[in-house]
């Protein structure tokens, strides 16, 4: 059990795991740390929190576990901030969907006391922002991958693991540059991909009337165009290599479609079509398996 849990960023992600923590009775105490007052504010009257702190060093002191929470643009200002008033036994952890930059900046930041970082990524989330977003069960049935360090103890490792699997998460541990390759795959190109789209159309002469005769297809491919641009912005440029890579591979997707359409060729087209099929219903199947 958690005797005392400091939540850096009260947000989606860091609201919902005090949430189902404390549902769980796997926490005693939950201290909130944010900027945004009124977010805090809101996070204590929403019963998310116990009380909050607008002083970092404040908010982890006493707690024997620390979840940041926070966009990974500014991890790097948080961890430096908080190492020296991090106690012996303390334990820190992240949610950042990328690992390599994160942990980059804790080697610096936190310097001896780096075995206390145990990076870890839940594979979960909503479009959506804010405490007011967050509910219990976010992460039931999710996948959450931990990234240990060399440096790391056992004991930190399984308090971590520990934490998610109260939460409802199937834990799992991966290298840190395997992590961010297959992240830049499957969430960062999807989510740069809706960004693209919407801002693509926005700025068509008729507008419009194209967003006015948008389906379903069009509001299911670009709901994560909502997500919060900042967390988007920082991500990007932390994964910039792995990402990078994917959006060239990508763009020879595109270019091996734009020709199959300009020559005709149906064949290449229904070809690529079946695949795609194939392999997308496949997935829905697995998941509906696990389910």
């Amino acid at each position: 059990m958690i005797q005392r849990l400091a939540i850096v960023g009260v947000g989606l992600i860091g609201g919902s795991l005090a949430r189902v923590l404390r549902d769980a009775g796997h926490v005693q105490e939950i201290v909130g740390y944010g900027r945004g007052l009124a977010n805090l504010q809101r996070a204590v009257d929403l019963g998310v929190v116990d009380r909050v702190e607008t002083s970092l060093n404040k908010a982890v002191i006493g707690a024997d576990m620390v979840v940041l929470a926070t966009p990974v643009g500014s991890m790097a200002e948080i961890l430096a901030t908080m190492a020296p008033y991090l106690e012996d036994g303390t334990v820190v952890t992240d949610v950042g969907s990328v690992k390599g930059a994160v942990v980059t900046t804790a080697r610096t930041a936190l310097g001896a006391k780096l075995p206390a970082f145990v990076p870890g990524h839940p594979i979960a989330g909503t479009e959506r922002s804010g405490v007011d977003a967050s509910f219990a069960s976010l992460f039931a049935g999710r996948r959450v991958v931990l990234t240990p360090l060399p440096e790391n103890r056992q004991e930190s490792i399984a308090r971590v693991r520990d934490m998610w699997r109260s939460a409802g998460a199937d834990v799992v541990e991966m290298g840190i540059e395997h992590h961010d390759e297959v992240l830049a795959a499957t969430s960062h190109l999807p989510h740069l991909l809706a960004y693209g789209l919407v801002d693509l159309l926005s700025r068509l002469e008729d507008q419009r009337e194209v967003f006015a005769f948008a389906a379903g297809g069009f509001r299911d491919f670009t709901r994560i165009a909502s997500s919060d641009p900042v967390m988007w912005r920082d991500i990007s440029l932390a994964n910039h290599t792995a990402i990078a890579q994917m959006l060239k591979a990508y763009q020879g997707e595109i270019d091996r479609l734009i020709s199959a359409i300009e020559n005709g060729n149906g064949d290449a087209l229904q070809k690529l079509f079946t695949r795609a099929k194939a392999a997308r219903d496949a997935m829905t199947h697995n998941d509906q398996k696990k389910e």
